[in-house]
């Protein structure tokens, strides 16, 4: 019999498994089926409580994972600007683990929209960038892609 609390870790042991027997060639974006099984796992753990399993978020209080995140990673400002906001930052996941969910939301949610020559996101990176508090997020998204596109004009 299992407690609560070893349940998620059974499933991703599960998912994991499921990914070795099936092979860990993944696509040709750099993420092995293991990494994108834990990845989805951590996501739907920690993220789609705001931002729901599609990434559709509510926006304009939370914003959609589903297609902008492209534009906002051309930039370095904007791919710092990522495992910098507070949510994110703050998610109990080593940097490893969250390179991996970010990498996983971008890929998933904006693949037709990232910027040609992407390069994956890797744990140091997402490291150095999480320890930076960034105490206005919204004002910090502005100064780098411009007012979020979803939010209304009487904001």
């Amino acid at each position: 019999m299992t407690t609560p609390r070893a349940r998620p870790l059974i499933g991703l042991l599960l998912v994991a498994t499921i990914g070795f027997a099936a092979g860990s060639e993944g696509d040709d974006d750099g993420l092995s089926d293991v990494a994108r099984a834990a990845a989805r796992f951590d996501y739907l753990l920690h993220c789609s409580g705001c931002h729901l399993p599609d990434g559709s978020g509510a926006p304009p209080e939370v914003p959609s994972l589903r297609g902008p995140m492209g534009a906002l990673v051309a930039t370095p400002e904007g791919r710092d600007y990522i495992a910098r906001v507070p949510e994110v930052a703050q998610a109990p996941l080593a940097d490893d683990a969250l390179a991996r969910v970010l990498n996983w939301v971008l890929l998933e949610f904006n693949g037709e929209t990232l910027p040609s020559g992407f390069q994956l996101m890797g744990a140091a990176e997402v490291g150095v960038a999480r320890a930076k508090v960034l105490a206005d997020p919204l004002r910090a998204r502005e100064v780098i892609v411009g007012r979020y596109a979803d939010k209304t004009a009487t904001d």
